[in-house]
């Protein structure tokens, strides 16, 4: 069966938003033991490209199946976790890319950022899903949380879009964004 990705994150409503997250089934991999641990000669490059023995993974239904198998351990290890095999992955960054952001409303008029990944993924960020400033203030660096311990960077358009957004909704000063309740400073600490 051919893949279809999902419709453009900016056509979307928030209850459209809210449904595609929830129609993403992802396997139970928190709920998994596997015995077997092994390596995957996997490695996602920091611009978001998967690769398998030194050769790209093109296909993105691949990327999109390996990526819902994903989790990232307290030590910062990636794994790709199936019932009976745990393989280490390689990620030189960070495993997802942030390639797009919207900002809805909800019925109370609160803003909710959504999230598109390079894995056709979306992300509504908030207490479940926050976002994270690293790097130093001459050099950024966003994330946001995704599922399993795993994150997403934000790509430079994506980062461009969210800082336009805050300086529309905050002091340049004191940079940040709400999102489903939940407050995100958007300068990296000294």
């Amino acid at each position: 069966m051919p893949y279809t990705p999902p419709p453009e994150l900016a056509s979307l409503s928030l209850a459209q938003l809210a449904a595609e997250v929830e129609a993403r089934r992802i396997p139970p991999v928190d709920q998994w033991t596997p015995a077997e641990t092994g390596d995957s000669e996997m490695r996602i490059a920091a611009d978001g490209r998967w690769f398998h023995q030194g050769g790209e993974i093109k296909r993105p239904a691949m990327v999109r199946a390996f990526s819902s198998l994903l989790v990232r351990d307290a030590d910062g290890q990636h794994w790709l976790k199936t019932p009976f095999q745990r393989l280490s992955i390689e990620v030189e960054d960070a495993a997802f890319l942030a390639t797009d952001m919207e900002v809805r409303h909800d019925g109370d008029g609160r803003p909710v950022l959504a999230f598109r990944l390079n894995s056709d993924d979306l992300v509504i960020c908030g207490p479940a899903n926050p976002l994270r400033v690293a790097g130093s203030a001459e050099i950024p660096a966003f994330y946001i949380a995704v599922r399993h311990g795993t994150e997403a960077r934000l790509n430079r358009s994506t980062y461009a879009q969210l800082i336009d957004y805050a300086l529309t909704v905050s002091d340049a000063d004191a940079l940040a964004v709400t999102s489903m309740g939940a407050h995100f400073p958007l300068v990296p600490h000294a």
